[in-house]
Protein backbone atom coordinates (compact mmCIF):
# COMPACT_ATOMS: atom_id res chain seq x y z
CA UNK A 1 0.00 0.00 0.00
CA UNK A 2 1.46 3.47 -0.80
CA UNK A 3 1.56 5.72 1.55
CA UNK A 4 -0.89 8.63 1.76
CA UNK A 5 0.10 11.92 0.26
CA UNK A 6 1.04 15.05 2.92
CA UNK A 7 -1.11 17.92 3.59
CA UNK A 8 0.10 20.72 1.57
CA UNK A 9 0.92 22.36 5.06
CA UNK A 10 3.08 18.99 5.69
CA UNK A 11 4.66 19.28 2.46
CA UNK A 12 5.84 23.05 2.72
CA UNK A 13 6.97 21.76 6.10
CA UNK A 14 9.05 19.30 4.70
CA UNK A 15 10.29 21.83 1.89
CA UNK A 16 11.42 24.10 4.83
CA UNK A 17 13.07 21.67 6.31
CA UNK A 18 15.61 21.05 3.76
CA UNK A 19 16.87 24.68 4.97
CA UNK A 20 19.48 22.25 7.34
CA UNK A 21 21.50 21.62 4.18
CA UNK A 22 21.36 25.21 2.99
CA UNK A 23 24.77 26.91 1.91
CA UNK A 24 24.86 29.22 4.60
CA UNK A 25 26.03 26.61 6.88
CA UNK A 26 29.02 25.71 4.74
CA UNK A 27 31.82 26.07 6.75
CA UNK A 28 33.22 28.82 3.64
CA UNK A 29 30.00 31.05 4.45
CA UNK A 30 30.56 31.07 8.16
CA UNK A 31 34.11 31.85 7.84
CA UNK A 32 32.78 34.82 6.11
CA UNK A 33 30.12 36.03 8.12
CA UNK A 34 32.03 35.81 11.18
CA UNK A 35 34.86 37.99 9.47
CA UNK A 36 37.68 35.22 9.20
CA UNK A 37 37.85 34.84 5.72
CA UNK A 38 40.64 36.97 3.43
CA UNK A 39 40.41 38.53 0.92
CA UNK A 40 41.79 36.33 -1.93
CA UNK A 41 38.50 34.35 -0.69
CA UNK A 42 36.21 37.28 -0.97
CA UNK A 43 37.23 38.00 -3.90
CA UNK A 44 36.97 33.76 -5.01
CA UNK A 45 33.88 33.71 -3.94
CA UNK A 46 32.77 36.70 -5.85
CA UNK A 47 34.28 35.59 -9.03
CA UNK A 48 33.22 32.21 -8.75
CA UNK A 49 29.48 33.00 -7.94
CA UNK A 50 29.39 35.61 -10.93
CA UNK A 51 29.21 32.39 -13.40
CA UNK A 52 25.93 31.46 -11.18
CA UNK A 53 24.68 34.62 -11.44
CA UNK A 54 25.05 34.26 -15.08
CA UNK A 55 23.69 31.49 -15.82
CA UNK A 56 20.26 32.01 -13.56
CA UNK A 57 18.93 33.54 -16.82
CA UNK A 58 19.18 30.58 -18.74
CA UNK A 59 18.16 28.62 -16.37
CA UNK A 60 14.99 30.36 -15.82
CA UNK A 61 14.70 30.84 -20.18
CA UNK A 62 15.07 26.95 -20.05
CA UNK A 63 12.04 27.18 -17.82
CA UNK A 64 9.81 29.43 -20.20
CA UNK A 65 10.85 27.49 -23.26
CA UNK A 66 9.19 24.27 -21.65
CA UNK A 67 6.32 25.90 -19.76
CA UNK A 68 3.10 25.70 -21.97
CA UNK A 69 1.02 27.97 -19.50
CA UNK A 70 0.91 31.43 -20.33
CA UNK A 71 -0.02 32.49 -16.76
CA UNK A 72 3.17 30.92 -15.44
CA UNK A 73 4.89 32.51 -17.93
CA UNK A 74 3.73 36.28 -17.51
CA UNK A 75 5.37 35.88 -13.72
CA UNK A 76 8.40 33.54 -14.35
CA UNK A 77 9.71 36.12 -16.99
CA UNK A 78 10.29 38.25 -14.16
CA UNK A 79 13.02 36.27 -12.98
CA UNK A 80 14.66 37.04 -16.20
CA UNK A 81 14.26 40.44 -16.79
CA UNK A 82 15.78 40.87 -12.70
CA UNK A 83 18.59 39.09 -13.79
CA UNK A 84 19.11 40.56 -17.31
CA UNK A 85 17.52 44.13 -16.72
CA UNK A 86 15.66 46.46 -18.96
CA UNK A 87 15.56 49.92 -19.99
CA UNK A 88 16.34 52.10 -16.80
CA UNK A 89 17.12 49.17 -14.85
CA UNK A 90 20.87 47.32 -14.38
CA UNK A 91 19.69 44.09 -13.21
CA UNK A 92 21.11 41.66 -10.98
CA UNK A 93 24.41 41.19 -13.27
CA UNK A 94 25.32 44.49 -13.56
CA UNK A 95 24.61 44.74 -9.27
CA UNK A 96 27.26 41.71 -8.99
CA UNK A 97 29.63 43.53 -11.60
CA UNK A 98 29.09 46.38 -9.10
CA UNK A 99 30.01 44.02 -6.11
CA UNK A 100 33.15 42.65 -8.10
CA UNK A 101 34.54 46.18 -8.22
CA UNK A 102 33.71 47.24 -4.62
CA UNK A 103 36.19 43.68 -4.34
CA UNK A 104 38.56 44.77 -6.38
CA UNK A 105 37.95 42.57 -9.14
CA UNK A 106 38.21 44.16 -12.99
CA UNK A 107 34.84 43.38 -14.28
CA UNK A 108 36.58 42.01 -17.85
CA UNK A 109 38.13 39.64 -15.51
CA UNK A 110 34.75 38.64 -14.16
CA UNK A 111 33.23 38.70 -17.48
CA UNK A 112 36.09 36.16 -18.68
CA UNK A 113 35.48 33.16 -16.20
CA UNK A 114 39.39 32.82 -16.03
CA UNK A 115 38.95 32.57 -12.26
CA UNK A 116 36.00 29.94 -12.69
CA UNK A 117 37.10 26.86 -10.89
CA UNK A 118 36.17 23.60 -12.67
CA UNK A 119 34.10 22.27 -9.72
CA UNK A 120 32.07 25.37 -10.02
CA UNK A 121 31.54 25.15 -13.09
CA UNK A 122 30.43 21.72 -13.50
CA UNK A 123 28.00 21.73 -10.47
CA UNK A 124 25.86 25.27 -12.33
CA UNK A 125 26.20 23.98 -16.01
CA UNK A 126 24.47 20.60 -14.61
CA UNK A 127 21.86 22.64 -12.69
CA UNK A 128 21.28 24.56 -16.15
CA UNK A 129 21.12 20.84 -17.73
CA UNK A 130 18.80 20.03 -15.89
CA UNK A 131 16.19 22.90 -16.40
CA UNK A 132 16.66 22.25 -19.89
CA UNK A 133 15.46 18.40 -20.00
CA UNK A 134 13.42 18.53 -17.23
CA UNK A 135 9.52 19.53 -16.59
CA UNK A 136 9.10 22.95 -16.45
CA UNK A 137 7.29 22.49 -13.04
CA UNK A 138 10.26 20.23 -11.46
CA UNK A 139 12.67 22.73 -12.97
CA UNK A 140 10.59 25.65 -11.70
CA UNK A 141 10.62 23.52 -7.69
CA UNK A 142 14.35 23.30 -8.14
CA UNK A 143 14.70 26.89 -7.66
CA UNK A 144 13.01 26.98 -4.19
CA UNK A 145 16.36 27.28 -2.49
CA UNK A 146 14.79 31.14 -2.75
CA UNK A 147 12.93 29.75 0.58
CA UNK A 148 16.16 30.26 2.44
CA UNK A 149 17.79 33.08 0.80
CA UNK A 150 16.66 36.02 2.27
CA UNK A 151 18.69 34.80 5.61
CA UNK A 152 22.00 34.37 3.28
CA UNK A 153 20.95 38.02 2.02
CA UNK A 154 20.75 39.84 5.25
CA UNK A 155 23.77 38.10 7.14
CA UNK A 156 25.67 39.52 4.38
CA UNK A 157 24.34 42.67 4.96
CA UNK A 158 24.49 42.29 8.57
CA UNK A 159 28.19 41.33 8.84
CA UNK A 160 30.19 42.29 5.70
CA UNK A 161 30.34 46.08 6.42
CA UNK A 162 32.06 45.56 9.80
CA UNK A 163 34.24 43.11 9.07
CA UNK A 164 35.23 44.04 5.45
CA UNK A 165 35.53 47.88 5.96
CA UNK A 166 37.74 47.52 2.29
CA UNK A 167 34.75 46.31 0.39
CA UNK A 168 33.08 49.14 -1.18
CA UNK A 169 29.64 49.79 -0.01
CA UNK A 170 28.09 50.26 -2.85
CA UNK A 171 28.71 46.85 -3.96
CA UNK A 172 25.89 45.62 -1.25
CA UNK A 173 23.27 46.84 -3.66
CA UNK A 174 22.21 42.80 -4.89
CA UNK A 175 22.08 41.57 -1.71
CA UNK A 176 19.70 44.46 -0.79
CA UNK A 177 17.18 44.31 -3.79
CA UNK A 178 17.06 40.24 -3.82
CA UNK A 179 15.91 40.70 -0.10
CA UNK A 180 12.25 41.69 -1.62
CA UNK A 181 12.74 39.65 -5.03
CA UNK A 182 13.70 36.39 -3.18
CA UNK A 183 10.19 36.45 -0.91
CA UNK A 184 8.22 37.16 -4.14
CA UNK A 185 9.93 34.54 -6.38
CA UNK A 186 9.29 32.11 -3.40
CA UNK A 187 5.61 32.78 -2.79
CA UNK A 188 5.12 32.01 -6.78
CA UNK A 189 7.65 29.03 -7.03
CA UNK A 190 5.91 27.77 -3.75
CA UNK A 191 2.54 28.13 -5.47
CA UNK A 192 3.77 26.17 -8.23
CA UNK A 193 5.24 23.40 -6.34
CA UNK A 194 2.43 22.45 -3.70
CA UNK A 195 -0.48 22.21 -6.54
CA UNK A 196 2.02 19.96 -8.85
CA UNK A 197 2.82 17.16 -6.65
CA UNK A 198 -0.08 15.79 -5.22
CA UNK A 199 0.77 12.21 -4.42
CA UNK A 200 3.56 10.80 -2.04
CA UNK A 201 5.41 9.33 -5.10
CA UNK A 202 5.89 13.09 -6.66
CA UNK A 203 5.92 15.17 -3.31
CA UNK A 204 9.32 13.17 -2.53
CA UNK A 205 10.99 13.30 -6.06
CA UNK A 206 10.07 17.42 -5.45
CA UNK A 207 12.32 16.78 -2.18
CA UNK A 208 14.92 15.08 -3.86
CA UNK A 209 15.08 17.97 -6.55
CA UNK A 210 15.12 20.70 -3.96
CA UNK A 211 17.66 18.21 -2.71
CA UNK A 212 19.67 18.37 -5.94
CA UNK A 213 19.79 22.26 -5.93
CA UNK A 214 21.58 22.17 -2.54
CA UNK A 215 24.03 19.91 -3.14
CA UNK A 216 24.48 22.22 -6.60
CA UNK A 217 25.01 25.14 -4.07
CA UNK A 218 27.31 23.19 -1.40
CA UNK A 219 29.79 22.06 -3.66
CA UNK A 220 30.39 25.00 -5.45
CA UNK A 221 31.59 25.86 -2.03
CA UNK A 222 33.67 22.91 -2.18
CA UNK A 223 35.47 23.70 -5.11
CA UNK A 224 36.47 27.00 -3.44
CA UNK A 225 37.21 25.46 -0.13
CA UNK A 226 39.77 23.16 -1.83
CA UNK A 227 41.30 26.52 -3.88
CA UNK A 228 41.50 29.46 -1.32
CA UNK A 229 41.38 27.88 2.29
CA UNK A 230 43.07 24.72 1.95
CA UNK A 231 45.02 26.15 -1.14
CA UNK A 232 44.77 22.96 -3.34
CA UNK A 233 43.48 24.21 -6.54
CA UNK A 234 42.98 21.74 -9.64
CA UNK A 235 46.77 20.70 -10.51
CA UNK A 236 47.93 22.18 -7.42
CA UNK A 237 50.74 19.32 -7.38
CA UNK A 238 51.87 19.54 -11.17
CA UNK A 239 51.72 23.60 -11.54
CA UNK A 240 50.81 26.76 -9.70
CA UNK A 241 48.84 28.32 -12.93
CA UNK A 242 45.36 28.36 -14.26
CA UNK A 243 45.65 25.35 -16.65
CA UNK A 244 41.86 24.03 -16.53
CA UNK A 245 39.32 24.62 -19.17
CA UNK A 246 37.27 27.92 -19.77
CA UNK A 247 34.26 26.38 -20.80
CA UNK A 248 33.71 24.16 -23.84
CA UNK A 249 31.36 25.43 -26.82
Amino acid sequence: MNPSALSPEQFEQALRAKGAYYHIHHPYHVAMYEGRATREQIQGWVANRFYYQTNIPLKDAAILANCGDRDVRRKWVQRLLDHDGVAGHDGGIQAWLRLGDAVGLDADQLRSEELVLPGVRFAVDAYVNFARRATWQEAASSSLTELFAPQIHQSRLDTWPQHYPWIDPHGYEYFRTRLGQARRDVEHGLQITLAHYTTYESQQRALEILQFKLDVLWTMLDAMSMAYELHRPPYHTVTDQRVWHGGIA
